[in-house]
């Protein structure tokens, strides 16, 4: 189960909002874990991070 703090910065990669250098370490272990992809210097949200978000009720503003 991921913490709050992790889920924050999964809400952050879904709506393109750089994230801070301090939180870098989160962001290498969502890789590992599946729930972020790095394509360059872009990062996204695998289906499974959006299945995530989608059942903790986590509203994302898609254009």
């Amino acid at each position: 189960m991921l913490r709050d703090e992790q889920v924050a910065v999964l809400c952050d990669i879904a709506q393109s909002i750089a994230f801070a250098d301090d939180v870098q370490g989160e962001v290498d272990r969502l890789i590992r874990e599946g729930y972020v992809a790095k394509d360059g210097d872009l990062y996204e949200l695998t289906p499974k991070a959006e299945k995530l978000l989608s059942e903790r009720g986590a509203s994302l503003n898609r254009a």
